[in-house]
């Protein structure tokens, strides 16, 4: 995956994203794990429930080799299949969508405090 993520940024830093759009099913674990580990970085996302969105699931169809295998992330012309928070997120950044900093703090990713 670290080689498909690496192809992916390069990809997204060259494109024009507007947003990062998550396809899910009501029901899939993977899809709350993906949406908590984005909601706790403060990284923005627009859901899409692919039971209700027929046109929504036609895609993921499309990108997930005839499957309707959620979550699948567009960021641009980017599409991941069943992606890590943490690949969303530098996906995010290097689109510009994200700054790198935001979700440091109480809530988020904190900095290892330098030793005494």
């Amino acid at each position: 995956m670290v080689g498909v993520v690496s192809e992916a940024v390069d990809a997204v830093a060259t494109g024009a994203a507007e947003q990062i759009t998550v396809y899910s099913r009501p029901g899939c674990p993977y899809c709350t794990t993906l949406k908590m580990g984005l909601k706790r970085s403060h990284t923005p996302f627009r859901e899409v429930n692919i039971w209700r969105d027929p046109e929504a699931a036609m895609f993921v169809r499309s990108v997930a080799n005839g499957n309707e295998t959620v979550p699948t992330v567009t960021i641009g012309d980017v599409s991941l299949v069943n992606p890590s928070a943490g690949s969303v997120r530098k996906l995010a950044i290097a689109a510009g969508l994200v700054d790198e900093t935001a979700g440091r703090g109480w809530f988020g990713w904190r900095p290892r405090r330098a030793a005494s």
